[in-house]
């Protein structure tokens, strides 16, 4: 099985390394990249704001954030750490970035282990106990900062204000066309995951190189890892009508149906383990398969 990868090498190395181990053979097309806000300085004031003790809750909703606050604490001469008072609640989306987060030195309080999205984190956040100050009048209201890419949306911003907590959110980095300006690019490493510059095992393809892989029908599967993906994905690769399209989250499937190229299968989980599960499901799944099936 050859399935392509919708990422940049230095941020694939273990889907790539854990299709390999399964027996597939990983490509990767580049699509997304990640710079620098551009307004810094709205970011460092709503640091300076978590600093000053003015927020309960802090999300860091992806791995990619993480890299962008390393990259201001670095600045700063501080590790991650850091950056957030004692006393500051933690909550990120799910099992990987819980086990980024916590590696860099801070604990996560709330964290989905199901529905592994915004949508799993407002709720299981109405169960959160926020010692009574949501819903309160004034300066009672615990306050919730959410660092974010500037193409996030807004279900969980909205989904927590609907729930009574006075939410912020900032723009902490910009997800762009590859490749991203070199002078902008997040290359912050992190403790654990994907070290910044570690090259992944596998060919990489420019987009008129893996429409022909499609063409030929040399592709099994391709990974869309985000709704931003997705849409390059549509927006750069042809032929599409007969390719196993896998979507990392529930999210990344919706805007793959929205632009009419539906996922094959969905990954549970947002991990190598995961993608692998749901690409041979996809496969398993297939008429070509279910014809060979004696």
């Amino acid at each position: 099985m050859r399935v392509l990868l919708t990422r940049t090498p230095d941020r694939a190395g273990a889907m790539a390394r854990a299709l390999a181990e399964a027996g597939g053979e990983p490509l990767l097309l580049p699509l997304i990249d990640f710079e620098r806000a551009h307004d810094q300085e709205a970011l460092a004031a709503a640091l300076g704001r978590l600093a000053a003790g003015e927020y309960g809750w802090l999300v860091i909703s992806s791995i990619t954030t993480v890299r962008a606050l390393k990259e201001v604490a670095a600045a700063r001469g501080v590790g991650l750490p850091g950056l957030v008072p004692p006393g500051v609640r933690i909550a990120t989306i799910g099992p990987s970035s819980r086990r980024v987060i916590e590696a860099e030195g801070l604990r996560v309080d709330l964290a989905p282990e199901g529905k592994q999205s915004a949508e799993g984190l407002v709720e299981l956040w109405a169960m959160a106990d926020d010692g009574g100050a949501a819903g309160g009048d004034g300066a009672g209201i615990t306050r919730v900062l959410i660092p974010q890419s500037d193409l996030a949306a807004p279900t969980l911003a909205e989904g927590l204000d609907a729930r009574g907590w006075a939410v912020d959110t900032v723009t902490a980095y910009r997800t762009v066309d590859y490749p991203a300006d070199p002078s902008l690019r997040l290359v912050e490493g992190l403790a654990v995951g994907e070290p910044a510059g570690q090259e992944a095992p596998a060919v990489v393809l420019t987009p008129d190189e893996a429409s022909r892989e499609l063409a030929a029908g040399r592709l099994d599967a391709v990974v869309a890892a985000s709704p931003s993906a997705a849409r390059r994905i549509h927006a750069v690769l042809r032929p599409l009508e007969a390719t196993r399209l896998i979507a990392i989250g529930e999210p990344t499937a919706a805007e793959l149906e929205r632009l009419g190229i539906p996922a094959a299968a969905t990954a549970a989980r947002p991990t190598p383990e995961g993608i692998v599960d749901a690409v041979a499901r996809a496969v398993a799944h297939s008429p070509a398969a279910q014809k060979e099936t004696p």
